[in-house]
Protein backbone atom coordinates (compact mmCIF):
# COMPACT_ATOMS: atom_id res chain seq x y z
CA UNK A 1 0.00 0.00 0.00
CA UNK A 2 0.89 3.28 -0.61
CA UNK A 3 0.37 6.32 1.65
CA UNK A 4 0.01 10.05 1.66
CA UNK A 5 3.22 11.37 3.40
CA UNK A 6 3.62 15.14 3.61
CA UNK A 7 4.97 17.58 6.04
CA UNK A 8 2.86 19.47 7.99
CA UNK A 9 3.62 22.12 10.87
CA UNK A 10 3.87 20.89 14.18
CA UNK A 11 0.35 22.01 15.23
CA UNK A 12 -1.67 20.91 12.37
CA UNK A 13 -4.57 19.54 13.98
CA UNK A 14 -4.29 15.39 12.49
CA UNK A 15 -0.76 15.64 13.82
CA UNK A 16 -2.24 16.81 16.94
CA UNK A 17 -4.51 14.17 17.70
CA UNK A 18 -1.75 11.43 16.78
CA UNK A 19 1.12 13.21 19.11
CA UNK A 20 -2.04 12.87 21.79
CA UNK A 21 -2.78 9.30 21.15
CA UNK A 22 0.91 8.18 21.47
CA UNK A 23 0.96 10.41 25.14
CA UNK A 24 -1.81 8.13 25.85
CA UNK A 25 -0.31 4.88 24.29
CA UNK A 26 3.12 5.82 26.49
CA UNK A 27 1.15 7.00 29.83
CA UNK A 28 -0.60 3.73 30.03
CA UNK A 29 2.85 1.10 28.90
CA UNK A 30 4.40 3.14 31.37
CA UNK A 31 2.14 3.63 34.39
CA UNK A 32 3.02 7.46 34.67
CA UNK A 33 2.85 10.30 32.06
CA UNK A 34 6.70 10.62 33.84
CA UNK A 35 8.74 8.99 30.89
CA UNK A 36 10.19 11.34 28.81
CA UNK A 37 13.91 12.89 29.58
CA UNK A 38 14.46 16.40 28.27
CA UNK A 39 12.50 18.61 26.46
CA UNK A 40 9.55 17.54 24.84
CA UNK A 41 9.86 18.83 20.91
CA UNK A 42 7.91 21.70 19.72
CA UNK A 43 7.34 23.66 16.77
CA UNK A 44 10.18 26.42 17.78
CA UNK A 45 12.41 22.88 17.26
CA UNK A 46 11.28 20.83 14.95
CA UNK A 47 12.80 20.98 11.45
CA UNK A 48 9.98 18.52 10.02
CA UNK A 49 7.12 17.00 10.78
CA UNK A 50 5.26 14.48 8.52
CA UNK A 51 2.09 12.96 8.88
CA UNK A 52 0.91 10.31 7.01
CA UNK A 53 -2.57 9.32 5.15
CA UNK A 54 -4.37 6.72 4.06
CA UNK A 55 -5.42 7.69 0.35
CA UNK A 56 -8.80 6.06 0.44
CA UNK A 57 -10.00 7.91 2.99
CA UNK A 58 -7.61 10.91 4.45
CA UNK A 59 -7.51 9.65 7.38
CA UNK A 60 -4.17 10.07 9.34
CA UNK A 61 -2.71 6.97 10.19
CA UNK A 62 0.84 7.77 11.64
CA UNK A 63 3.99 10.62 12.08
CA UNK A 64 7.03 11.18 12.62
CA UNK A 65 9.25 14.35 12.96
CA UNK A 66 13.28 15.38 13.03
CA UNK A 67 14.88 17.42 15.68
CA UNK A 68 18.56 18.35 14.27
CA UNK A 69 20.77 17.74 16.98
CA UNK A 70 24.29 18.86 15.77
CA UNK A 71 25.50 19.86 12.07
CA UNK A 72 25.26 16.61 10.98
CA UNK A 73 23.00 14.45 13.21
CA UNK A 74 19.28 14.48 13.63
CA UNK A 75 16.99 12.83 16.11
CA UNK A 76 13.67 11.41 15.75
CA UNK A 77 10.67 12.28 17.64
CA UNK A 78 7.27 11.37 18.08
CA UNK A 79 7.12 8.36 15.66
CA UNK A 80 3.96 6.43 15.97
CA UNK A 81 1.58 4.94 13.81
CA UNK A 82 -2.48 3.99 14.76
CA UNK A 83 -2.69 0.68 16.21
CA UNK A 84 -5.12 -0.24 13.50
CA UNK A 85 -2.21 0.61 10.92
CA UNK A 86 0.55 -1.46 12.55
CA UNK A 87 1.61 -4.22 10.62
CA UNK A 88 0.83 -2.45 6.99
CA UNK A 89 4.66 -1.20 6.24
CA UNK A 90 3.29 2.88 7.27
CA UNK A 91 6.29 2.79 9.70
CA UNK A 92 8.71 2.03 7.15
CA UNK A 93 7.22 4.81 4.67
CA UNK A 94 7.63 7.31 7.52
CA UNK A 95 11.04 6.09 9.01
CA UNK A 96 12.82 6.14 5.33
CA UNK A 97 10.71 9.69 3.99
CA UNK A 98 12.40 11.04 7.46
CA UNK A 99 15.69 9.12 6.59
CA UNK A 100 15.73 10.91 3.14
CA UNK A 101 14.71 14.53 4.53
CA UNK A 102 17.91 13.81 6.80
CA UNK A 103 19.83 13.46 3.35
CA UNK A 104 18.42 15.98 1.79
CA UNK A 105 19.45 18.30 4.23
CA UNK A 106 23.34 16.88 4.80
CA UNK A 107 22.71 15.17 7.98
CA UNK A 108 24.44 11.49 7.72
CA UNK A 109 23.71 10.05 11.33
CA UNK A 110 20.22 9.39 12.67
CA UNK A 111 19.32 9.03 16.29
CA UNK A 112 16.26 7.91 18.46
CA UNK A 113 15.37 7.36 21.98
CA UNK A 114 12.40 5.00 22.66
CA UNK A 115 12.14 2.81 25.86
CA UNK A 116 12.41 -0.49 27.68
CA UNK A 117 8.45 -0.69 27.44
CA UNK A 118 8.35 -0.77 23.64
CA UNK A 119 9.93 -4.02 22.28
CA UNK A 120 7.85 -3.47 19.68
CA UNK A 121 9.33 0.11 18.88
CA UNK A 122 12.98 -1.62 19.91
CA UNK A 123 12.74 -4.72 17.12
CA UNK A 124 11.37 -2.01 14.63
CA UNK A 125 14.62 0.09 15.02
CA UNK A 126 16.58 -2.84 15.23
CA UNK A 127 15.06 -4.77 11.66
CA UNK A 128 15.32 -1.50 9.73
CA UNK A 129 19.06 -0.94 10.65
CA UNK A 130 19.21 0.53 13.54
CA UNK A 131 22.13 -0.42 16.73
CA UNK A 132 21.60 0.33 19.80
CA UNK A 133 24.10 3.30 21.58
CA UNK A 134 24.94 4.68 24.58
CA UNK A 135 22.52 6.93 26.16
CA UNK A 136 22.80 10.57 25.03
CA UNK A 137 21.90 14.26 25.87
CA UNK A 138 19.04 14.33 28.11
CA UNK A 139 19.20 10.63 27.77
CA UNK A 140 21.78 9.93 29.61
CA UNK A 141 21.30 7.95 33.57
CA UNK A 142 18.02 7.39 32.38
CA UNK A 143 16.25 4.07 33.29
CA UNK A 144 13.47 4.49 30.44
CA UNK A 145 15.45 4.90 27.41
CA UNK A 146 16.71 3.03 25.22
CA UNK A 147 18.99 4.94 22.20
CA UNK A 148 19.45 3.73 18.81
CA UNK A 149 21.38 5.16 16.05
CA UNK A 150 22.03 4.60 12.26
CA UNK A 151 24.38 6.28 9.61
CA UNK A 152 23.24 7.00 6.06
CA UNK A 153 24.90 7.62 2.51
CA UNK A 154 23.76 10.31 0.24
CA UNK A 155 21.13 8.14 -0.78
CA UNK A 156 19.60 7.57 2.76
CA UNK A 157 20.55 3.56 2.47
CA UNK A 158 22.33 2.52 5.42
CA UNK A 159 26.17 2.47 5.84
CA UNK A 160 27.21 -1.15 5.91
Amino acid sequence: MTWIIEARPWDDADGTALRAAQRAELDARYGTGDHEPGTPPSAADIDLFLVAADPATGHPVGCGALRRLTTGTAEVKRMYVAPGSRGSGVSTAILRALEQAAVDRGWTTIRLETGPAQPDAMRFYEREGYHEIPLFGAYIDSDLSVCYERSLTPTGSPIP
